[in-house]
């Protein structure tokens, strides 16, 4: 499949201006401050479940009497 010399210029020059922009990212499109993947109150809920499952182990450790 053949392309004529025209259309290859053409992409040529387009991805010669490509070439030209890179670094110049403009500042609305960077990220930034504080996005955290999860909210607050999965974080937080997260947190309980840990702690308090640890908790529990410990008390049902305790009363069991220890390596059981």
């Amino acid at each position: 499949m053949t392309t004529s010399r025209r259309l290859a210029d053409r992409k040529i020059a387009k991805f010669q201006k490509n070439i030209t922009k890179r670094g110049s990212v403009p500042e609305t499109a960077v990220k930034k401050g504080n996005d955290y993947p999860v909210g607050p109150i999965v974080l937080g809920f997260f947190i309980f479940v840990v702690i308090g499952s640890s908790l529990f182990q410990i008390i049902r450790t305790a009363t069991s009497g220890g390596m059981a």
